[in-house]
C-alpha cells in the first residue's frame, strides 16, 4: 500500500504582495457537503473581503477534487491551490484563501504565486499524517517486567492503545508492519523471555509526519 498523507488538524497560514493579504485556512474534509459548509463558514467569516477562493481533494488517489477562483481571473486561484494540495500529497483536505485588496493589482504570475504560497504557508501550519501499514500485537506480561516494557515502547515511540491490569497484564500496541519483528525480538531480549507477543493481525494506523 502507497503511503497517503492526510491532513490530521488544519491550520493559518498568512503571506502578503504589494499590500494584499492572503489568508489560508485549511481544514480536515471528508465529504463534498463537509468542504461546502467549511467554504461557506470561511465566507460568512471574511464577509469584508474581496475574495475567498476554494480548493479541496477528498479520496484515495484525490478521486474527487474541486476549486475556485471567486472573482478572481480564471485560473490565478483555485487551479494554483489545487496544484499545491495536489503536490504536497495530502487528500481529505480544503482550503479557503481570503484576499484582501491591497491597491495594486498583481498580475496574473503574481496571483498564482501569491495563492500558492499561502496555501503553502497554511500547510506548514497544519498537522498532517501519513497512513501506514501496521500490526497490531498483544503483549503479555507479568508486573515486574511493566517498566522495562513500558520504556521499550517508548523508546520505539509507541504509545500502548489499551491495557489491562489483571493477574497479569496484558497491551494492546500498532507498530509499522516492518517493525514488528524487530519489536518482538527486542521485548524478548529485554524480559529474557518472559513478555509474550502476539500478532492479532494487520491494520493501517496513521502516524505524525516528522515523527517516527
Amino acid at each position: 500500500m502507497a503511503e497517503r498523507k492526510i491532513l490530521l488538524e488544519g491550520g493559518v497560514g498568512e503571506y502578503e504582495e504589494k499590500k494584499s493579504r492572503f489568508i489560508a485556512t485549511l481544514r480536515p474534509v471528508r465529504s463534498v457537503e463537509e468542504a461546502a459548509a467549511f467554504i461557506e463558514e470561511m465566507k460568512k467569516k471574511y464577509w469584508d473581503a474581496r475574495h475567498n477562493c476554494s480548493a479541496f481533494v477528498i479520496g484515495k488517489g484525490n478521486a474527487l477534487t474541486r476549486c475556485s477562483d471567486d472573482g478572481e481571473p480564471s485560473g490565478t486561484a483555485g487551479r494554483p491551490m489545487l496544484d499545491v494540495l495536489c503536490g504536497a500529497e495530502v487528500r481529505d483536505a480544503a482550503v479557503v484563501v481570503t484576499r484582501y485588496f491591497g491597491g495594486t493589482l498583481l498580475g496574473t504570475g503574481g496571483l498564482v504565486r501569491a495563492y500558492s504560497q499561502a496555501v503553502k504557508e497554511g500547510l506548514a501550519n497544519s498537522i498532517l499524517a501519513v497512513e501506514r501499514e501496521g500490526e497490531r500485537l498483544l503483549l503479555a506480561m507479568a508486573y515486574p517486567d511493566v517498566d522495562r516494557v513500558l520504556r521499550c515502547l517508548e523508546e520505539e515511540g509507541i504509545n500502548p492503545e489499551k491495557s489491562d491490569y489483571g493477574a497479569d497484564v496484558t497491551m494492546e500496541v500498532v507498530c509499522a508492519r516492518e517493525a514488528a519483528e524487530g519489536l518482538c525480538r527486542k521485548l524478548t531480549d529485554i524480559s529474557a523471555g518472559r513478555v509474550l507477543a502476539e500478532s492479532l493481525g494487520e491494520c493501517v494506523f496513521l502516524e505524525r509526519e516528522g515523527i517516527s
